[in-house]
């Protein structure tokens, strides 16, 4: 083969190569699972998103029927009847006219409208106000739904940190053992440390296999509510803009209590309830007023009868006044009244509630930021503790234990360290939904 030849192969063959890579980097790309990503997952598949919206939908659905009250209602019947035998009479001049026939032909059409009725105006104001609040509630659904997709997120990200600082202290615990196997055969050492270490050798590889069941336990429940069961397959993203904005200092007190109140989605769905439920007060009041109907009928028959006339209509105005129901109106004007009470006391509690939810989210992101600060310096601590430790090992200047100590202490502290960093995450989460944000700090939509 000559050198041109050559040549052009193995450009081909490299050409190919980089190909092959580039593809499997775009596939590994496709399966990167963002937190936004999952978040709209999770709307457009959980059933509780679905049952959010079908709530709305027959939310939207009563109005319709309360507003049908005030128009008017059309119905058509039509009747045939066949008879044994027709029923002739003779009028004057020798004409016979037909009373009951044979085979008798009716139509009727009927046409209600109502006028006037006091009762329908508050179920009609109820129910809008009902729809608003479902529309509130569903929004508020899917909004806590975001918040717990986001809280199984970073847990499954934190536990699987957990994994790689699980696999650090067994890459130490194997060094450590072939250091401790090599001074023993070298004579420096007793049996007794090769025993230690080969000891935290297995608790070592015992803690991988634990934390791997913990990551599938919470790749499963991420899973589910993205009902997706491929996630096992896919990598999730660091949201480092989540862990960046927790490490800010939140707003007074006061000022974020005040704009909760303002914007907490649940809070507007009961004080819409209470809307509605102070509409249906003056309902049973309204019910001492009369009503007034207009009817229209047109009716078709083949048995024209004496009239001789086989159509025929009427129009009606109908005036109702329940003059005495047995003090009934009395009884629900009463029950009225305290509903009515009862949701606005339910938003004075719900009021009250989203207080104590930001102030213990601001008291628990206050926390976190210390602990995490805390774990930082620990961490560091252990990791040159582990280091120093380790060189003493092999100068001859310490023992098989202390280098075990000093592999545990380290993995603790990164483990540590590993749980308050995404623990700050999920209690910037906390203080954004006591707040009634989004979990990316937006304002929610209805």
């Amino acid at each position: 083969m000559s050198d041109k030849h050559y040549k052009i192969r193995n450009l081909t063959v490299g050409i190919f190569f980089i190909l092959l890579f580039y593809s499997a980097a775009l596939k590994a790309n496709d399966e990167l699972l963002t937190l936004e990503s999952a978040i709209q997952m999770a709307l457009s598949r959980n059933e509780r998103a679905m049952a959010a919206d079908e709530q709305l939908a027959a939310a939207q659905s009563r109005v319709a029927r309360a507003r049908a009250y005030f128009m008017p209602s059309l119905s058509a019947s039509g009747t045939y009847t066949r008879r044994p035998f027709e029923v002739t009479r003779g009028i004057s001049g020798g004409q016979q006219i037909v009373v009951q026939k044979l085979n008798a032909y009716s139509g009727l059409a009927l046409l209600n409208l109502t006028i006037f009725d006091s009762r329908g105006l508050p179920a009609l104001l109820q129910a809008s106000s009902e729809r608003k609040a479902e529309t509130y509630a569903a929004a508020e659904s899917k909004r806590q739904l975001a918040f717990e997709v986001s809280n199984a997120f970073l847990t499954t990200l934190s536990v699987e940190q957990v994994l790689e600082a699980s696999m650090h202290r067994f890459e130490y615990a194997k060094q450590a053992l072939e250091a401790a196997k090599a001074r023993y055969a070298a004579g420096l050492v007793s049996i007794n440390d090769v025993t230690r270490a080969e000891l935290e050798y297995a608790t070592a590889e015992m803690g991988i296999t634990q934390v791997k069941g913990q990551l599938t336990t919470s790749y499963l429940q991420l899973g589910y509510l993205l009902d997706d069961k491929e996630v096992l397959q896919k990598k999730l993203e660091v949201p480092e803009f989540l862990l960046q904005a927790a490490a800010n200092n939140p707003a007074a007190a006061e000022q974020l209590i005040s704009e909760a109140q303002e914007r907490r989605l649940d809070l507007g769905s009961l004080r819409w309830h209470a809307k509605g439920q102070q509409a249906l007060v003056v309902e049973p009041i309204l019910k001492w007023l009369p009503s007034l109907a207009f009817t229209g009928q047109y009716r078709y028959t083949n048995e024209a009868g004496l009239t001789g006339r086989s159509t025929n209509w009427n129009l009606a105005l109908t005036a109702t006044w329940s003059i005495f129901d047995g003090f009934t109106r009395n009884a629900d004007y009463k029950e009225r009244k305290a509903l009515a009470v009862l949701a606005d006391l339910d938003v004075k509690s719900a009021m009250r509630s989203v207080e104590l939810d930001v102030r213990d989210a601001l008291v628990s992101l206050t926390n976190q930021q210390a602990s995490l600060k805390q774990a930082t310096v620990a961490h560091e601590v252990a990791k040159r503790n582990a280091v120093q430790i380790a060189e003493l090992y092999r100068q001859g200047l310490a023992t098989a234990l202390q280098v075990a100590d000093a592999n545990v202490s380290l993995f603790e502290a990164e483990v540590e360290l590993v749980r308050q960093r995404y623990g700050l995450a999920i209690a910037y989460l906390n203080l954004e939904a006591a707040l009634g944000l989004s979990p990316f700090g937006k304002e929610p939509t209805l």
